[in-house]
């Protein structure tokens, strides 16, 4: 049993949270302040229904067939039918960290009561979480648009206890043999809850929030990467002086300045005469890696905020009983954000396999052509780029927006389209393949430097020659060739896990 727990009231989900339910399997509590708002909301539904008034989502149809009235003795079929019928997504599952990711953000907004849900959906979706099943939820079929229907219509099938999910062991099973084994019910859907499940922005939000934290990891893995390669390349620190970040004051630029300058304290091997001036790579580390942290915490604000709205339709507001159709559904805020991470990534693939080049290519002249301590009879790091410049590549393809695509559905009812799943899959693949780029990088400046300083650290930075001790602990000196995939795969893994990160904090403040 986890030892840590997140409680939840609808209004201060993190993207801390996310991670600590999504991977590290925190204990879900729930405010009772939050309990009370959502018995409210129910009862304001119970009122509706009891007014006979046609509304939307409550005693409709749905999109196109909004304008059908659905007889009372029919609604709660009603919400069964749409689950069902929505349940059409493809491909493979979502990832466990996803799906979890997924459930907490559509929990934590539906405790707002606006949604109109019972407790039991609650309750249905909180033992779910904590004990460790979650549903098989295809990751193609959303547009992003009526909110995540085709993913989240998957959730909710398993809530009434039909389609598949995993158990606690992640066996794939059928979902009522899970819930059997845990003892629980299925729950049987009321007018509005099975709109309110599947309408929503909750699955591109819980990848989003996934992508934000690996990103922060990445952005620091990759001025880790840049320190060492400027040490290794007897780059000048003159372009990361506090001075020149001063004269263009993007928030960015100065934190990565400064962080570059702290990591290379100390250090004997920066400041060549072989070069009047550095290349861009080098030069311009503040301004392109500051641009990324930038476009980070504009994405961060987006999804902070994402977390803790309310994005169904129709939106209930219990006071009043008034029930508004809208479209908080709409993902566009978020695929923006998710696109312009996206792009953001891939162009740090791209720094990073410049840098790549240059220490393999004999920019600086005391190290030798690919860093092979034999050059002709091994071939040493050489070949290490053709998969940085593969990755690369197919980063540059995966850039292009997703936000700019449209689809027209439900007969024109629903006739634009935000795509912010699809910005966050292929997102996510982008950071995959940016982390490898970055630990082939560093595995070619630690080679570099051992080459450079004979093994005497003493003669590096602060921070990079702890670095330069982390990654020895994962990967040992090319003396000669040998197969490097499993060193290249280690790493990533140890970046993803912030472990160079955590070893220089440990005594260099950054």
């Amino acid at each position: 049993m986890p030892h840590n727990s997140v409680t939840l009231d609808g209004t201060s989900l993190t993207i801390e949270n996310v991670v600590e339910v999504a991977r590290n399997y925190a204990r879900v509590e729930i405010a009772p302040a939050a309990i009370e708002a959502v018995k409210r909301g129910r009862k304001s539904i119970e009122r509706i229904l009891k007014s006979g008034e046609r509304v939307y989502g409550i005693n409709t149809g749905f999109g196109k067939l909004g304008d059908t009235k659905i007889s009372g003795g029919q609604l709660d079929q009603l919400q069964h039918n749409l689950i069902r019928s929505h349940s059409v997504g493809t491909g493979a599952p979502l990832e466990e960290d996803e799906t979890r990711a997924v459930m907490v953000v559509r929990l934590s907004s539906l405790l707002r009561g606006n949604s109109g849900v019972r407790l039991e959906v609650i309750r249905q979706l909180q033992e779910f979480l904590n004990r460790k099943m979650y549903p098989v939820i295809p990751r193609y079929g959303s547009l992003g648009a009526s909110g995540d229907l085709a993913p989240s219509a998957h959730l909710a099938l398993c809530l009434i206890g039909e389609g598949q999910a995993f158990d606690s062991n992640k066996k794939l099973v059928r979902t009522s043999k899970v819930l059997q084994k845990l003892r629980l019910d299925p729950i049987k859907l009321k007018a509005k809850e099975g709109l309110a499940i599947i309408n929503g922005t909750q699955v591109m939000t819980g990848l989003g929030a996934l992508l934000i934290n690996d990103i922060r990891s990445l952005i620091r893995n990759l001025d880790i990467a840049a320190a060492m390669s400027v040490e290794s390349l007897g780059g000048s620190l003159s372009p990361f002086q506090s001075r020149i970040q001063k004269l263009r004051p993007m928030h960015g630029q100065a934190h990565v300045a400064s962080r570059i300058l702290r990591l290379l304290r100390d250090s004997r091997l920066t400041e060549s005469e072989n070069h009047v001036q550095d290349p861009y790579s080098l030069r311009c580390i503040p301004q392109v890696h500051g641009a990324f942290y930038d476009a980070l915490q504009y994405a961060k604000n987006v999804i902070e905020i994402e977390l803790n709205s309310v994005t169904d339709n129709p939106i209930i507001f219990p006071e009043s009983d008034e029930v508004v159709t809208a479209g908080n559904f709409h993902g566009q805020p978020i695929s923006l954000a998710l696109d312009l991470l996206c792009m953001a990534v891939a162009e740090a693939s791209v720094f990073s396999e410049r840098r790549i080049d240059k220490l393999l290519s004999g920019f600086n002249p005391k190290l030798p052509l690919f860093l092979s301590s034999d050059p002709g009879l091994n071939s040493g790091f050489m070949v290490t780029q053709y998969t940085a410049a593969a990755l690369v590549a197919e980063n540059k393809i995966l850039s292009r927006p997703a936000s700019t695509e449209n689809a027209s559905v439900s007969a024109g009812q629903e006739d634009h389209a935000s795509m912010g799943v699809t910005a966050a899959l292929k997102a996510r693949t982008v950071v995959d393949h940016t982390t490898t780029v970055i630990a082939i990088e560093i595995l070619c400046a630690a080679q570099s430097l051992e080459l450079l300083t004979g093994g005497n650290k003493k003669k590096m930075g602060q921070g990079t020659r702890i670095a330069l001790k982390e990654v020895r602990s994962i990967s040992r000196t090319l003396k000669e060739d040998r197969p490097l995939e499993p060193d290249i795969n280690k790493l990533a893994e140890a970046l993803k896990q912030d472990r160079l990160t955590r070893a220089i904090e440990r005594t260099v403040q950054l």
